[in-house]
């Protein structure tokens, strides 16, 4: 077990093989904790330890990268934020040689208060948004706060309600597909009555319940051609078996499990401590685990084996989104960061009439 330890309130551990696991595949990840207000960029360093990169952000959950285009964009309590990555900036970080991408706002879109969970970018490249206070799907554009397109079919109203805690979105082949709910329900917070196992997996098209009985279901994802979802309540990931009307158990980890991302064999997975209160008090892991852990586990999913982990021990004990990024040591700029004052980012033809300048000697 190698140790990093961090200016007091965040501080975590790690296993030696996790910052290895990420250089092997050149990635990084991008983890957003609302409970905390922050994304975290886990890198590994060129001295072989893990980063773990804190970046400030008003209740950020969901977070959609479009890795064609290099986009990324965070969802928060009100707003969405969205990134772009320009390389040309990261050469100009310091220390040298050391950046390889380097994120920089571009745009805000103002929500309201919506309680933005999952997010993810369509073929057609428009972002999706988890709406879940008015339990639907929508869309953005510039006239209005979100344009709602699809919702369950037993929530009967567009209202401010969170009536089935809509949460997770599952693309495939760029189009939205299947969806988690917390509940089939149509009145105010009505999911919190059975949440121990009102759990819902949905098909968007059809707008059809396929499975019932999950406890508190989590980001359902496609991934080499099997359909995953992750059942928080029990702490695990599971794989959905559509034909059969069914999952099954894959691994069981010590924490909530929310947020997922896959590459290679592997599967790194958020966990949450959750806190015993009323939303998660009777859930089948606090009964369980009396000490729940929050962080990233690494999980290789032909085996179901833990292989290496993340483990925030002060300071954040709720994991949302997480999210793969493919370059090895990623920046994310803040809004107030001075590197911004002096990067222009112009179409490709203007770039003629920019005169080169030469260093001065």
């Amino acid at each position: 077990m190698t140790n990093e330890t961090q200016p007091n309130p965040l501080r975590s551990v790690y296993t030696s093989n996790f910052p290895n696991i990420l250089e092997a595949f050149g990635i990084s990840l991008a983890v957003s904790t609302y409970q905390a207000g922050r994304v975290i960029l886990v890198r590994r360093e060129q001295n072989g330890g893990l980063n773990t990169h804190f970046r400030n952000f008003h209740k950020p959950m969901g977070i959609a990268a479009d890795h064609a285009t290099g986009r990324l964009t965070i969802g928060g309590a009100n707003t969405v934020w969205y990134y772009r990555n320009m390389a040309a900036v990261a050469r100009k970080l310091e220390p040298p040689d050391q950046h390889d991408a380097a994120f920089l706002p571009r745009q805000i879109h103002v929500t309201g208060d919506i309680d933005i969970h999952e997010m993810a970018y369509a073929a057609d490249g428009r972002l999706w948004l988890v709406n879940t206070k008015f339990c639907t799907l929508c869309t953005l554009d510039p006239d209005h706060s979100f344009t709602p397109v699809w919702r369950p079919h037993f929530v009967t109203a567009l209202a401010p309600q969170d009536r089935c805690h809509l949460n997770g979105l599952c693309m495939v082949n760029g189009v939205p597909t299947y969806v988690t709910a917390l509940g089939e329900t149509d009145t105010p917070g009505g999911w919190r009555e059975n949440k121990k196992n009102g759990g819902i997996f949905m098909d968007v098209a059809r707008n059809e319940i396929l499975l019932r009985g999950l406890s508190m279901p989590h980001s359902p994802r496609i991934y080499n051609n099997r359909l995953w979802v992750l059942e928080s309540g029990q702490g695990t990931l599971a794989q959905v078996d559509l034909p059969a009307q069914t999952w099954h158990t894959v691994a069981q980890m010590p924490g909530f499990t929310r947020g997922i991302d896959f590459i290679g064999p592997l599967a790194f997975i958020g966990l949450s401590q959750v806190r015993e209160s009323a939303v998660f008090s009777g859930i089948p892991l606090v009964e369980r685990l009396q000490e729940r852990t929050c962080g990233v586990w690494v999980v290789n999913i032909q085996t179901g084996e833990t292989i290496a982990f993340l483990r925030f021990e002060e300071g954040v004990q709720e994991i949302f989104a997480v999210q793969i990024v493919p370059a090895r040591f990623p920046e994310m700029l803040e809004w107030g960061d001075k590197l911004l004052m002096t990067s222009y980012v112009i179409p490709d033809e203007a770039l003629a009439d920019v005169p080169k300048f030469e260093a001065p000697h």
